[in-house]
């Protein structure tokens, strides 16, 4: 189907706005465009309500981190979900991503726990993914401070959602038990060929260009592709993970990796749901103010989640 017509005429603005591409840019540059275009273009009243949020400091793998933790209107406890956001480990943090925080608090009834991980290139691969872990494991150390009950799930989008799927093999390692993976148009095969990269290289807000920009800062340095903390696909075993939910685009890059990485987590057993919504780009869990399809997608990939959270 075609592009959904409210985001078609964002992508329009974006076009006939003039901005120079990220990847001609810094990354000091990307992370205020960025900024810009997501908190910077909200008002208050835009914001999915929850009951509360708070600020703190997590203790990462090299120090502590920034986190916010939100959480659900009504009685708990509830699930605790480690929430990694996206931008290509390179840009993003808990103000871009706050709105998208508070729909998978309040979509999935959850306790959720935002990490604001070291970004690249000043802290490139495996430094991301190495925050990633160890805040979840203080996460599942802390559950009962956090607001929450045994219950620990992961979640992300994008290059967060990349880091959810590392999170939930090594909790699999450690003997951690997961509820859940929620895996938003995740990135989980760097040296992946497939068709959804060629046919949405170009148009579609992430365009290959900005990809290559984004593993370049991050793993441009590093020999392989397929190390399983940069390509989760390419772990040696995935029986035995979480179940997940992964929720894909039509019109994005990253679509046929994603939806890969729900066939090769089925063919080891594994519970997983994979939504594929037509008409939408990637970037469209943070979209639902301007479409109603995007808002749409939105709640009902957060209660396939709170589904699998609350069975």
């Amino acid at each position: 189907m075609p592009v959904d017509p409210h985001i078609a005429a964002v992508l329009t603005m974006l076009e006939e706005g003039g901005m120079p591409p990220m990847y001609e840019g810094t990354p000091e540059a990307g992370r205020a465009q960025y900024l810009a275009l997501t908190h910077g273009a909200r008002t208050p009243e835009q914001l999915a309500p929850v009951d509360s949020t708070e600020d703190l400091t997590v203790p990462g793998a090299h120090g502590d981190l920034k986190a916010r933790i939100y959480r659900p209107e009504g009685e708990g406890p509830f699930p605790t979900v480690a929430f990694f956001h996206g931008g290509g480990w390179v840009i993003g943090d808990l103000d871009t991503h706050d709105n998208m925080a508070r729909h998978v608090c309040r979509g999935s009834r959850s306790v959720v726990v935002a990490i604001d991980y070291r970004l690249a290139p000043e802290h490139p691969f495996p430094a991301a993914a190495e925050d990633a872990v160890a805040t979840a494991r203080w996460v599942a150390q802390h559950l009962d401070e956090l607001g929450g009950d045994s219950r620990f799930a992961v979640a992300g989008d994008s290059a967060g959602g990349n880091l959810a799927a590392v999170v939930a093999q090594q909790m699999k390692a450690d003997g951690i038990a997961l509820a859940g993976q929620f895996l938003i148009y995740p990135a989980v095969d760097a040296a992946g060929d497939y068709p959804s990269r060629v046919e949405n290289a170009r148009g579609y807000f992430l365009e290959q260009p900005t990809m290559d920009w984004f593993y370049g800062h991050y793993a441009g340095a590093w020999d392989d592709a397929k190390d399983p903390r940069l390509s989760p696909l390419h772990a040696a075993d995935l029986s035995g993970l979480a179940p997940a939910v992964i929720v894909t685009a039509e019109y994005d890059p990253l679509r046929d990796e994603g939806e890969a990485y729900g066939e090769a987590l089925r063919a080891a057993g594994v519970p997983v749901q994979v939504q594929r919504y037509d008409g939408l780009i990637h970037g469209f869990f943070d979209m639902g103010i301007v479409s109603p399809a995007a808002q749409a997608a939105i709640d009902e990939s957060c209660a396939r989640f709170s589904e699998l959270l609350h069975r």
